[in-house]
């Protein structure tokens, strides 16, 4: 009997981690996707023809339009098939900004040759409207000027006095210079395949001319995936595919949202990088799948230049990477590859694959002298991140979920007792009426206002979900059907309806412009939700979207949004539409106010408006160590408000990496705890001491360092530099930094973070020369370039080394809240550089709530200078 007691309480434990794991053949592989499997066959065919390859498209120089005045080339692609015969694709070159490239290319006429063939109610031309919700605004696209000299084989465009820039015209390539060095190739591998219309029964006939030898037919006109079968691909193959050459640089970046490292791996024999939003239970680490949000912006460095890839694109897309080894070190990569760091510097290129299931080919270019350059540019594209309320840069407290009223004030009575600042408390789901979004339980949480009102007395704020998915049979489900503002089946004929937390439920299509006033009036002064608090704010969750019942846990492909655009279309952005529905609303609601908005899904564009989170991570020690890299990447990709759920959303974390959590959190741009409902409460008071004493202390450094906080937001609100910047980033001169993920700079403090266990020292690259002092004790000095080892990380330590030649503003009075600090005085760390006479920092202040910092330029803008051993504050 004991013997069968132990074996069921093994499985039980089994199927207990097994319900926790990735359910990988939910999401699809590169193989089982019909675009992703045919743009690889292509790209492996083209390859492997090598010189006998005949590239299929072509510039037709007599159909060249050519404006330097406006920097735009506009023009005819020319895509060859079998029989001789071309479909003519729009191809337009524009310079933009300040000397940025927009390439953009799309079937012409193709609404006329699909003609009657189609009789779905889907909008027939290719969605070309991303660039509307990732841009800024219109006004964010200005014109520049070029010289252009136009040959038999290319056109040469030569501006901005370092750029010139060769258009082959056969085949179709791009060659970019910046100081008359080679950057960026474009199609350097002839990868492009733009699948223009074809009818179902030529794509089934064998001997059709409209397919060429290198391309394939799998998953054309149907889809063979478990779960995806019911797509009904009414338009066929639509993709679209082009390859960029990174010439001379060994690592590219960016392109979330990965569990990878920092710099992008290879992907020559694996999976290709995905963006498709997706509901993902607890994502592996070290891997390239799809997660909540895609970014599909890509860096690179190199000492003397920097580069950036924008593909415009809000479809479902892979990346592929190939990191090319220099010709000089042979062919036997076995002798030459025996560690990553031979690897890497014998890396002469990189090469990179884009291949999206449907849209229109829009890319922009960036070739910058730094990447700080880079990075601006594609901000004033679109947007920078909006300055937050100073609150949202506090601790949060957060668990699925908190129990009633009481509860809530329980938690923050206790962080009081214990003296743990803290600016919100948060409530998941189930503080709602059987989840439906806008109410409250009446049994659990009877007085809402009253609830927010005792919260705001110290400063607090309240924090609640509100996801897209509406259960059906009450009021504002209700309202959505009736106004016909709901995603719609594929035939236009009903709202979807598929399964979330509330059970049945339909979607909100925000991308609908009715949906706004509807939507604004669900948080208007008064209603059930917020009544007349103005303490409240909102996390947006399950906005990928996520249907439990749809494929790869998502909406069906070919249902229809606003415009008759396909699902397929827009899958990417959609999340980003409800953020920005919500921002919307909170700004209708309260004009001088600004609001605070958690997403879990976002695009290119999500910055203005959001706050991100990496999703439902895990407690341990791999998944801290992922946060670091994952939010770094989120920096470089214009989107620096992210954070990571500390101490692991599943499973119950020990004191020792709870500890470790807390003190790597406090340098997160977004700082919030949550755990899974089945999970232990581990509020930070609950920790026994020592530990809770460490937490205690890590909390209380998080706010001594809000004014640096507030400060690199400001800057980033007005330029789009990262709040977390990597070491490559601040360092791009310096090679050495180029592969470094696990530290990282916040202003001037050099920060490592512990993120292994029972670690008592830590190994710290220092990247010149200066001295850097601890920031806990300015009397321990390191300094040299290169690695330092045996660093001090005690379980009390948090390493963490102020850069010399810097001042750094703080708040050293302990308060429960931000709010309570307003007025307390400012403490400045000084360290003189080397020669001993100087030193600067930075310091912007203004009510931390408001827009009146735009509104009437009500702010200050401090700039402490030490010159010659004179001390002085400009300001501004």
């Amino acid at each position: 009997m004991y013997f069968w007691s132990v074996h069921l309480f093994i499985l039980l434990l089994l199927a207990f981690e097994q319900c926790y794991a990735v359910k990988d053949y939910l999401f699809k592989k590169c193989g089982q996707s019909g675009f992703c499997n045919r743009n690889r066959h292509f790209a492996s065919e083209v390859e492997g023809l090598g010189d006998k390859y005949n590239s299929h498209y072509s510039i037709d120089i007599s159909c060249l339009d050519i404006n330097d005045a406006d920097g735009i080339v506009r023009g005819v692609l020319l895509k060859q098939l079998n029989d001789g015969t071309f479909v003519d694709l729009n191809f337009n070159l524009t310079l933009i900004n300040n000397n940025d490239l927009r390439l953009r290319i799309d079937e012409a006429n193709r609404e006329e040759r699909i003609g009657t063939n189609v009789t779905s109610p889907v909008t027939k031309k290719r969605y070309d409207e991303a660039s509307k919700w990732s841009f800024v605004n219109s006004t964010s696209i200005r014109s520049s000027s070029f010289k252009h000299i136009l040959g038999s084989d290319k056109l040469t465009l030569q501006y901005g006095g370092h750029y010139k820039t060769d258009v082959m015209l056969y085949p179709f390539q791009i060659y970019m210079y910046y100081d008359d060095n080679l950057q960026l190739v474009v199609n350097d591998r002839n990868f492009l395949n733009i699948e223009h219309y074809r009818t179902k029964e030529s794509e089934e006939d064998e001997n059709s001319n409209d397919v060429a030898p290198e391309e394939s037919k799998y998953n054309a006109y149907h889809d063979d995936f478990k779960d995806s079968k019911g797509d009904t691909l009414p338009l066929g193959p639509e993709s679209v595919a082009l390859d960029f050459t990174y010439q001379n640089y060994t690592d590219v970046y960016g392109i979330p949202e990965h569990a990878d490292s920092l710099s992008l791996k290879d992907t020559t024999d694996g999976e290709p990088y995905r963006l498709y939003n997706v509901d993902i239970f607890e994502y592996p680490v070290e891997q390239k799948y799809a997660m909540y949000g895609s970014i599909p912006f890509m860096m690179s460095v190199k000492p003397d230049a920097a580069i950036g890839v924008f593909w415009v694109n809000s479809a479902d897309t892979y990346i592929d990477i190939k990191k090319h080894l220099a010709e000089k070190q042979g062919n036997d990569t076995e002798k030459l590859v025996d560690s990553l760091k031979s690897y890497e510097s014998s890396v002469d290129k990189v090469q990179t694959h884009w291949m999206s299931e449907n849209g229109v080919l829009d890319v922009v270019l960036f070739v910058k002298p730094t990447p700080a350059e880079v990075l601006k540019e594609y901000g004033l594209l679109t947007g920078y991140s909006a300055l937050p309320n100073i609150f949202s840069l506090g601790y949060h407290q957060s668990r699925w979920n908190y129990n009633d009223q009481k509860d809530v004030l329980d938690v923050s009575s206790h962080l009081d007792q214990n003296q743990m600042p803290c600016d919100a408390i948060w409530l998941d789901i189930e503080y709602t009426e059987k989840k439906k979004y806008f109410t409250w339980d009446p049994h659990a949480f009877p007085n809402s206002d009253e609830m927010a009102a005792t919260l705001n007395k110290t400063g607090r704020n309240l924090v609640v979900i509100i996801d897209p998915h509406l259960k059906t049979g009450y009021k504002v489900s209700d309202g959505v059907i009736k106004d016909k503002i709901g995603i719609m089946k594929s035939d236009l004929k009903e709202i979807y309806k598929g399964q979330c937390w509330p059970g049945e439920s339909v979607w909100i299509d925000t991308l609908n412009p009715a949906s706004n006033d509807y939507w604004n009036k669900q948080f208007a002064n008064g209603t059930d939700l917020l009544k007349y608090s103005t303490n409240i704010y909102l996390w947006n969750d399950m906005n990928e979207p996520s249907v439990f019942d749809g494929p790869e846990t998502s909406a069906p492909k070919d249902l229809i949004h606003y415009g008759n655009w396909e699902h397929r279309s827009v899958h990417n952005l959609y999340g980003m539409t409800f953020h920005e529905a919500t921002y919307g609303a909170l700004i209708t609601r309260n004009p001088h106010q600004r609001p605070f908005i958690l997403t879990r899904s976002f695009f290119s564009g999500s910055q203005r408006t959001s706050t991100m989170w990496t999703g439902d991570n895990t407690a341990s020690w791999e998944y801290l160590r992922e946060s670091i890299r994952m939010i770094l990447a989120l920096n470089i990709a214009g989107f620096p408000f992210a954070g990571s759920d500390v101490g692991g959303f599943f499973k119950n974390p020990d004191e020792e990496l709870l500890t470790r959590w807390y003190q790597a959190g406090i340098w997160y741009p977004f700082f919030r705890a949550h755990s899974h409902i089945d999970s232990r409460r581990r509020e930070p008071y609950l920790a026994e001491e020592p530990y809770k004493s460490y937490i205690s202390d890590a909390l209380k450094l998080r706010y001594k360092l809000l004014p640096i906080l507030y400060t690199l937001f400001y800057r980033t609100s007005v330029s789009g530099s990262p709040v977390l910047k990597p070491m490559f980033y601040e360092y791009p001169g310096n090679k050495k930094s180029y592969s470094i993920d696990d530290q990282f700079f916040l202003s001037d403090l050099l920060v490592r973070p512990v993120m292994e266990q029972n670690q008592h020292s830590i190994k710290l690259y220092l990247p010149d020369d200066k001295k850097y002092y601890n920031f806990f004790n300015l009397d321990q000095v390191l300094s040299g370039e290169g690695y330092h080892y045996n660093v001090s990380a005690e379980i009390n330590d948090i390493p963490a080394f102020l850069r010399e030649g810097s001042i750094l503003p703080t708040k050293q009075r302990y308060r429960r809240s931000s709010k309570l600090m307003t007025y307390d005085p400012y403490t400045l760390y000084v360290t003189i550089d080397s020669s001993g006479k100087s030193a600067n920092g930075e310091l912007y202040i203004d009510d931390g709530k408001s827009f009146d910092y735009l509104d009437s330029e009500d702010f200050i803008l401090l700039n402490f200078t030490v010159e010659n051993g004179d001390t002085q504050f400009l300001l501004k």
